[in-house]
């Protein structure tokens, strides 16, 4: 069971203030472009694709087929269509699909929601072809310091600390076959202010695992340091807005 029950409100919270801008995943088309080397008409099993925006942007960036399988009703309405885009109701230890039938696995900020990680990573590897990569966009556990929710509401890392690492992700899917080939982080651009960013305080606090770990007086007490920040002469601007998730890449 996921860490948030995804009603049709909090998905609509989510694509408004979760999902990253086409603009600012540049990096994210970059890297990912890099380890997946894709091609047109490759099929991309997005896992937990939520609202679908990274499953459009496959299709839009790579010609490639996406089939985006997510267990929330809420969510799976949000996905846009697009040509060779599938939509599938499902989760990661049950995917709807037939053996060996994709040629990458890609898992965008959903580890943390999946309770047998093990079980999952056996999964993947039913549905994908022999040496295809699964591609993790994740935090992890001791591995948040570029993120910038942990910067002004510091107590996030309570909740951090509960996510699999990246030594426990890959023990989960070793079992299953699957090494390690690369960890980096990758920045995005998803907001143009701290001012932009304390005005989604509030919906983020409803679609936002983290944010939703945190006590009123933690919520409240990050928005007044926010406040104060996106005031003040030196307010941070471009690239010191940025914040970044590790990509693990696994073969």
């Amino acid at each position: 069971m996921a860490r948030i029950a995804y009603d049709a409100a909090t998905a609509a919270s989510f694509k408004a203030v979760r999902e990253i801008p086409r603009g600012g995943m540049d990096a994210w088309e970059d890297a990912v472009r890099r380890h997946l080397n894709p091609s047109a008409g490759m099929t991309i099993v997005d896992i937990g694709a939520g609202t679908g925006a990274f499953a459009a942007a496959f299709c839009d960036w790579f010609a490639t087929k996406v089939v985006a399988v997510e267990p929330s009703e809420a969510m799976l309405a949000l996905i846009p269509e697009r040509p060779g885009l599938r939509i599938r109701a499902g989760h990661a230890a049950s995917l709807p699909l037939p053996d060996t039938c994709a040629d990458a696995a890609w898992l965008s900020t959903v580890t943390h929601h999946i309770p047998d990680l093990a079980a999952a990573a056996q999964e993947i590897r039913r549905v994908l072809r022999p040496g295809a990569p699964v591609l993790i966009r994740n935090a992890f556990a001791g591995r948040y310091e570029r993120l910038r929710i942990v910067h002004w509401f510091p107590e996030t890392t309570r909740l951090l600390d509960t996510y699999p690492s990246v030594e426990e992700t890959c023990e989960a899917f070793a079992a299953a076959g699957f090494a390690p080939t690369a960890l980096e982080p990758v920045p995005q651009a998803d907001i143009a202010s701290l001012a932009e960013f304390l005005e989604r305080a509030d919906a983020l606090r409803a679609a936002d695992t983290l944010m939703r770990s945190l006590t009123e007086e933690e919520f409240a007490r990050g928005k007044e340091q926010l406040r104060a920040a996106a005031a003040a002469p030196e307010a941070p601007t471009g690239a010191d807005l940025t914040s970044s998730l590790d990509l693990l890449v696994l073969r």
